[in-house]
This record gives structure tokens, C-alpha cells and sequence, in this order.
């Protein structure tokens, strides 16, 4: 088959689109490659994809509505997988509008063209941030998700709003993916993992906040990867499904599995709750066994080793 994927040189999207193209399909890749991270590391994914049979890249912004209708018009597409997003729960403090335009409008665009081009099935990504800050958990699909508490969020839960309108009217099949916090080599340098790597390498001083009393459902990219090409393979008409580890895990002790495998003690200041975080993600993955057969396989120890291991070749550090 021929999958339109976006945000394809992301961290998410190059790892789905290497594993369609090593299934036999092709790829039509769009990515806007925008500095919200340092965008060598974008073109360092690229440069992998970019060796396989079956890959076509755009640079092209969804926002930008005539360039996103080019790609259609010049492609036969059978599938859309929307892995485009701003990113970041912090940083849609900062910056709400970038959420606005890339979560929203880039969305909208790509509904459109999904409807216009007749595209039978839709597969997006949302995000365990939808659930806020509720204390009952696992997060099951089915709990209210009406009070996000950061904008991130409430551009995420407004994809899914606005999928199912398009499946209603237009008979679209639209499944969307609740990823919790992915994680893994050529990973994005703005999440804990990564930027922890970075300081406690360097000896710089990490900020650790609600005094590490933070519980995040890790999971690895490769359970990820699998849990979308089997989400692409059997097509719903709505579904809204969680991909996560289903094994949340403190962040001291997410702490401590890094600087092991680092072979450094982290320098750590303790801090209080950031505006926008939540205190806890937990996926009921009952729906995901269910329909997709799928289940995680990649424990946090396991996890981290091998992004240390890219890393340190990444970046050529020898200790």
C-alpha cells in the first residue's frame, strides 16, 4: 500500500515509516522540519529513509493548505497516518499559537484532504495527555477527558473531536492512537530522558520536579511501531485506542535505570509541580489487546540500555 506519513522525519514517524517500507509498501513522507528541536537530528532520520526503495519526502507544512493539496494531487494515497504535531506540554505555555497552527489548522487541512481525495482511512496520533490530572486509574478510553490542563492536550483531544465528525459525515474510517510517553533511540531531545542524558554526561544539574513523586507509563519505541502497523493493517470506522506500557514507573527509579547505564550519578535539584504536567500516566492496553493483539514487550531497563547505547554512538562519547 502507499501511506501518506506526516511529521516523518519526527521521532515517531521515521521509525513507522522504516518499518512500512521494510514490509514492501510505499512511503510519501511529509515533514515541515521545523527548530522546535534541533532539525540535524530530523535530517539524520531522513538520510536512513532516504536509502529505501518506495520513500518520496516533501518538506511541506500541513498549515499550509495548497501544499499539503500538491502532495495529494501528485500521489496515489491509500492510507493517512498523522504523526504531524507541535509537540511538548511545557512548551504550549510559551507558545500556544504554534499549537494552533500545527495541531489544528495542520489537522483540519489533512481532514480535508482525506475527505477531497477520497482517502478511505485515517490513523492519528493523540496522546495520554488527554486524561489529565485524573486519580483513577488505568486510563481507560472510556474514562471523561473533558478538562485537559495544558493546551497540548486540548489540541489532541480536539483531533479526535474532530475525526469522528468527519468519520459521521463522510464515512471515513478514523482510529486515533493515545500514545503514552515514548521513548527510545533517536528519541526527541526535549523529553526527560534525552535532556537528562545530556546534563548528568555533562555534570550539569538535572531538575527534578514534585520531588520526583511523578509516575509516567514509559513505552518503548519498537511496542509503539508494532501497535501502529497493526492499527494501518485492520481499519476501524471510529476507535479511539491506547498504545502504552501498562507498567508506569516513579521517576526516581526512571532515574536511577539512567545513571547506571550511564555510568554517572546524576547531580539532581528537587523541585515542586510544573503548570501544565500531570502527576501520573497509566494505560489500560485491554482495548489494544483486544482488537489489535498487540502487548508491550520492553521493560524500562531494557529500554533505556539501548537508548544509551545510541546515544553515546550519536553523539561519539566514549565513557
Amino acid at each position: 500500500m502507499k501511506v501518506l506519513v506526516t511529521g516523518v522525519a519526527g521521532f515517531i514517524g521515521s521509525f513507522v515509516a522504516d518499518a512500512l517500507l521494510s514490509c514492501g509498501d510505499e512511503v510519501i513522507g511529509l515533514d515541515s522540519l521545523n527548530d522546535y528541536y534541533n532539525p540535524q537530528l530530523k535530517k539524520d532520520r531522513l538520510k536512513f529513509l532516504e536509502k529505501k526503495d518506495g520513500f518520496k519526502f516533501y518538506q511541506v507544512d500541513l498549515a499550509e493548505y495548497n501544499e499539503v493539496e500538491k502532495v495529494f494531487k501528485e500521489n496515489k494515497i491509500d492510507k493517512v497516518l498523522n504523526l504531524a504535531a507541535q509537540a511538548g506540554v511545557r512548551y504550549s505555555l510559551k507558545n500556544p499559537l504554534a499549537y494552533q497552527r500545527s495541531n489544528l489548522q495542520g489537522f483540519v487541512n489533512l481532514l480535508e484532504m482525506v475527505r477531497n481525495f477520497e482517502v478511505p482511512d485515517l490513523v492519528f496520533a493523540s496522546s495520554s495527555s488527554v486524561y489529565g490530572n485524573q486519580e483513577k486509574v488505568p486510563f481507560s478510553e472510556t474514562d471523561n477527558v473533558d478538562r485537559p490542563i495544558s493546551l497540548y492536550a486540548a489540541t489532541k483531544k480536539s483531533n479526535e473531536l474532530m475525526a469522528y465528525t468527519y468519520h459521521h459525515l463522510y464515512g471515513i474510517n478514523c482510529t486515533g492512537l493515545r500514545f503514552f510517553t515514548v521513548y527510545g533511540p533517536w528519541g526527541r531531545p526535549d523529553m526527560a530522558y534525552f535532556s537528562f542524558s545530556k546534563k548528568i554526561l555533562s555534570g550539569e544539574t538535572i531538575q527534578v520536579f514534585n520531588q520526583g513523586k511523578l509516575r509516567r507509563d514509559f513505552t518503548y519505541i519498537d511496542d509503539i511501531v508494532a501497535g501502529v502497523l497493526k492499527t494501518l493493517d485492520q481499519p476501524f470506522e471510529y476507535e479511539i485506542i491506547n498504545l502504552g506500557n501498562n507498567q508506569p514507573v516513579e521517576l526516581m527509579h526512571f532515574i536511577e535505570v539512567l545513571e547506571k547505564e550511564l555510568g554517572t550519578e546524576a547531580k539532581k535539584e528537587m523541585l515542586g509541580m510544573q503548570p501544565g504536567d500531570v502527576y501520573q500516566t497509566y494505560a489500560d492496553i485491554s482495548k489494544a489487546k483486544k482488537l489489535l493483539d498487540w502487548q508491550p514487550t520492553t521493560s524500562i531497563e531494557q529500554g533505556l540500555k539501548k537508548f544509551v547505547e545510541w546515544y553515546k554512538m550519536y553523539y561519539h562519547i566514549s565513557q
